[in-house]
């Protein structure tokens, strides 16, 4: 078989207005996340599908996010398949953490990637 290379993009590339989807699940996502992304875990993604076409209904691009990339990669894939614009931020959260760019936590205080 034959894939197409998976579409990937770092942390500076993503825009501030961007649809950030964090498929990491919800300990993780209270620690610290993007403000305003959309969460959807990996392991609820196929039930929540509807979800995430919503979100992508205008036409937006979806930026995938997990921890490090890997669980983002494979929710990418299966969008992509699925005829939506995504693309995988490439080092996920650790990366966004590492950029400097923002995060907010559930409980209000600093945002860490656990």
């Amino acid at each position: 078989m034959n894939f197409a290379p998976l579409p990937t993009v770092d942390v500076a590339s993503v825009p501030g207005d961007a649809l950030v989807l964090d498929v990491r699940e919800a300990d993780e996502w209270a620690a610290g996340h993007v403000e305003g992304a959309v969460h959807v875990p990996m392991s609820e993604f196929v039930a929540r599908f509807g979800e995430v076409t919503e979100a992508v209904a205008d036409g937006r691009r979806a930026y995938v996010m997990c921890r490090v990339g890997g669980r983002s990669a494979q929710v990418t894939q299966y969008l992509v398949q699925q005829g939506v614009d995504a693309v995988n931020i490439d080092g996920g959260m650790l990366a966004w953490e590492g950029s400097g760019r923002p995060m907010v936590a559930e409980h209000g205080g600093p945002a860490v990637v656990v």
